[in-house]
């Protein structure tokens, strides 16, 4: 019986929240461009906001850092749930 009171989601919300939380940042790192000038391109066609090369350069290194730091978060969580390590939320 369901209550107003019931925080818990359904289970169909729960996976694809979890779905997404892989598929953001891995998408993040395989549509980059390795070019930095690329990537000003790309959003320079998409928001019609120029940017510079050193501009460009720092938010690739930045998306790529912050995409890697969260897959590497994700491995851990994934880990320790397999292993049955209790998480404190």
């Amino acid at each position: 019986m369901k209550t107003c009171c019931d925080s818990r989601s359904p289970a169909w919300r729960r996976r694809a929240g979890g779905l997404l939380s892989w598929l953001a940042p891995t998408a993040v790192l395989a549509l980059m461009p390795k070019c930095p000038a690329c990537l000003a391109g790309y959003i320079a066609l998409a928001t019609g906001i120029g940017l510079s090369l050193p501009t460009a350069e720092f938010l690739r290194a930045a998306a790529v850092a912050l995409s890697g730091m969260l897959l590497g978060i994700l491995v851990v969580r994934w880990g320790l749930n397999r292993r049955g390590v209790a998480r404190r939320d």
